[in-house]
């Protein structure tokens, strides 16, 4: 993969390389083929595919179900139809990512599209049909309606499930839930498996031929988030620690409308409701999106967010509202039941009330650097999904263009492990690692307290809009808070997910920082416009 000049941040603070005590000689071991730390759409589809040639361990720190994969509700991009052409998406692509997207990878996505559906059609995939024809819609950024979707607005659940059942049905994969993945183990710049925690099991290590990291999800690091509350950026600091490059964290998507009810978690409402025709209204009705771009409501979603951002900001109000009174109801259920029932969970009339909506952390569009094969620059690690940073989004992802590459990664990360497998026999091997922490002297803070004072800050300061004091400030209220958490030795994933979210907040704050400029989902408010001649470039960290 080419990418133009990368700068590299080195952090002043030293990183742990381990977050637990550990003499590999005394704890429990298993073996497999491929390691997979993920259950999302990539590490499923990767798993399918590495079965071909050995065995296969799906780790998953809670439930298959609680994925971002689970959870996403809009849809697959992909050309289908005879009207539209792979030049159309890949250039709606291209212009989404605001100059920073590796065209050659965005080619291999998109045209490598069609046949992970008809894969997924093969294993039974409930896509809503048009007649004989999978139905498509449309959605921001896109200058076509290609958007697939199943079960009406959970294609996720659908994807997930299709791929579950497969995986189930797969004699070479087991799937082990409720395990937390500590750390990479690695040697000599070579991945050779995992420390990880079961509640029943305790500590263990699990020793690979290959790995592939599939765990991305970090929304959780905002306080306004999208993602399942197990999304804290794991993958990506378990990574870093083992020496993996890390780029592009300071593009995390804001997706525009998550449903806002005071004291409620936040829900997504699918941007696919706004490409079927509803519109983003003040509380008298009016719209306010043909205001700032041309695109209105299906403008790219960095340029909603931040327009509903301002318009809160500019009417002195805690949220927007979509109005879907205008649509047929029928429709409007029947398209999106997810939506409905959750409408009326909280007693919203779609047929005569608005739907109170605000912006929420969605997607990392950055993550572990991979070349076009997936491979990470940790030898025998590999990496796909919303963990990995490919180059198809650049500086912002286009709509519904995540589960495309999660389907097309997964499937060459996963073909990549297999040739491996097929090609070297032999016993897996196992190394005598130990590792000591000293017993910290400082105070213990409140870990609860910690992460969700994180979460604040993190949203208030490297949220939709930035600005160069704020995120010096914020970098330094975090080292201060790893001054006496990352020193420590912690033995419950409450505990480790704090520790991994301050190590990601803290890259994220820096790469944010060091980019003085505004493109894509990142905004500078004292840098407002975009600057190629100085920062048409990536931004590293490792």
């Amino acid at each position: 993969m080419t990418h133009a000049l990368a700068i590299m941040i080195r952090t002043a603070i030293e990183t742990r390389r381990y977050l637990a005590r550990m003499d590999t000689r005394v704890l429990g071991h298993l073996y497999t083929d491929c390691l997979i730390i993920g259950g999302g759409v990539a590490g499923l589809r990767a798993a399918l595919e590495a079965a071909d040639a050995g065995s296969v361990l799906v780790l998953v720190k809670d439930k298959l179900t609680e994925s971002n994969t689970y959870h996403a509700q809009g849809g697959i991009a992909v050309v289908l139809d005879e009207d539209d052409t792979f030049e159309s998406h890949i250039s709606d692509t291209l212009n989404t990512g605001c100059g920073l997207c590796d065209k050659e990878v965005v080619e291999l996505v998109v045209r490598g599209g069609p046949a992970q559906i008809e894969q997924l059609q093969r294993w039974s995939a409930p896509f809503d049909m048009n007649g004989n024809k999978i139905a498509t819609g449309r959605e921001g950024g896109h200058g076509r309606a290609r958007v697939v979707h199943a079960l009406g607005d959970a294609t996720g659940r659908a994807i997930s499930e299709c791929l579950t059942e497969q995986v189930r049905n797969n004699t070479a994969i087991k799937v082990f839930e409720d395990c937390f993945c500590i750390d990479l183990l690695t040697e000599d710049g070579t991945c050779l498996g995992v420390l990880c925690h079961h509640p029943k099991h305790g500590f263990q290590c699990i020793w690979s031929r290959r790995t592939i990291l599939a765990a991305g999800g970090a929304g959780q690091i905002w306080r306004e988030t999208t993602n399942p509350v197990g999304a804290t950026a794991d993958g990506l600091a378990m990574a870093y620690r083992a020496g993996a490059v890390l780029t592009d964290l300071e593009f995390m998507q804001f997706h525009p409308t998550t449903l806002y009810i005071a004291g409620a978690e936040r829900k997504l409402v699918t941007e696919a409701l706004r490409g079927a025709g509803a519109y983003l209204v003040d509380a008298k009705g009016k719209r306010f999106m043909p205001d700032y771009h041309k695109q209105a409501e299906l403008a790219p979603r960095d340029v909603v967010s931040r327009a509903i951002f301002d318009f809160m900001a500019r009417e002195e109000t805690t949220n927007a509202y979509l109005d879907v009174r205008h649509l047929d109801q029928k429709f409007f259920h029947t398209r999106f039941p997810t939506i409905s029932s959750l409408c009326k969970s909280f007693d919203i009339d779609v047929a005569k009330d608005l739907i109170p909506v605000r912006p929420s952390a969605h997607y990392m569009v950055g993550g572990v650097k991979v070349d076009i094969n997936g491979q990470t620059n940790i030898e025998h690690l590999s990496c796909c999904g919303e963990a990995a940073a490919t180059g198809l989004h650049g500086g912002n992802r286009l709509a519904s263009n995540s589960l495309l590459e999660g389907l097309v990664f997964g499937h060459i990360c996963g073909a990549a492990a297999a040739r491996d497998i097929a090609a070297n026999h032999g016993e897996v091997e196992r190394r005598r690692i130990v590792y000591e922490i000293a017993d910290s002297e400082r105070t213990q803070l409140d870990i609860p307290d910690v992460t969700n004072s994180l979460r604040s800050v993190m949203w208030r300061n490297v949220g939709i809009e930035r600005q160069g004091q704020r995120l010096e400030e914020t970098i330094e209220i975090i080292d201060f808070w790893r001054r006496y958490v990352m020193d420590k030795v912690f033995d419950t994933p409450a505990d480790w997910q704090c520790q991994n979210m301050l190590t990601v907040s803290r890259l994220i704050a820096k790469s944010a920082l060091q980019r003085r400029e505004s493109r894509g989902v990142h905004y500078r408010s004292d840098f407002p416009k975009r600057d190629d001649e100085h920062f048409q470039h990536h931004i590293e960290v490792g």
